[in-house]
């Protein structure tokens, strides 16, 4: 079996800004979740979770768990250390040694630091937490100027496997006109949405000029990448950022 493989964020931040994206290698999940999935709500073997977990602060030196959220497709963010867990898609931290996390399987991962190097945060952003507000709360949750942050977009589902229907366009739409060139027809009646462009337009017009990554696409990579949309019942890669 595949050993664990680990992509880092490709931006300029303080090395105290910790940032890893897991892949589905080198875990201990059978088929179809194999075999390093994340998560505990997927219908996988729970002692399975717990052995993934377990090499995951072991093979990242983690100082503690990290704060796994109850994910609904909203806005809502955890600022850490929390008082308990909440459903929520994004958390930030000003605190070292406390872990955010998001689960993903196609939804964009973004990665949020001060240039500062003394905040970091993550966001979930499916389709319906993006066009609801999930990148501007995280923002604002981070509590400095914009300009001031950069950000990393981990791997998502590509432009040319998400297909969606005329409710998902129109709902950008209604908030961004320009929100039309992440859009291209598919097949009668659906559209082929580009989330990475949606999400890089959200950070831009938030006033984050820096952005980075967004390049790699989980549904064509099955060698590397869950994607719920390519498999249907599968695992869940975990996204995660803390200070030193």
């Amino acid at each position: 079996m595949p050993g664990l493989e680990f992509l880092a964020p490709d931006w300029c931040v303080p090395t105290r800004v910790r940032a890893v994206m897991t892949t589905r290698t080198g875990g201990a999940s059978a088929e179809p979740r194999a075999s390093f999935n994340l998560a505990t709500h997927v219908g996988d073997d729970p002692e399975a979770v717990v052995e993934n977990r377990r090499r995951l602060r072991h093979a990242l030196g983690l100082p503690v768990e990290p704060a796994w959220l109850e994910q609904v497709h909203g806005t809502g963010v955890i600022v850490l250390p929390a008082a308990g867990p909440a459903p929520a898609d994004a958390a930030v931290t000003f605190t070292r040694g406390q872990v955010c996390a998001v689960l993903v399987a196609d939804c964009q991962p973004v990665f949020l630091a001060s240039r500062a190097g003394d905040r970091v945060g993550i966001a979930h952003a499916g389709w319906r937490g993006l066009a609801a507000g999930v990148v501007e709360a995280t923002i604002a949750a981070l509590a400095c100027e914009p300009r001031e942050l950069v950000a990393w977009l981990g791997p998502s589902i590509g432009p040319l496997a998400f297909e969606v229907g005329p409710e998902v366009r129109d709902a950008f739409l209604a908030q961004d006109g320009g929100a039309a060139a992440a859009f291209q027809p598919g097949r009668p009646g659906r559209w082929l949405a580009d989330l990475t462009g949606l999400v890089r337009r959200r950070l831009e017009a938030a006033g984050v000029t820096a952005v980075s990554g967004g390049n790699l696409c989980t549904h064509t990579d099955a060698a590397r990448f869950f994607s719920f949309r390519r498999d249907g019942a599968t695992g869940r890669m975990a996204a995660l950022a803390w200070l030193d």
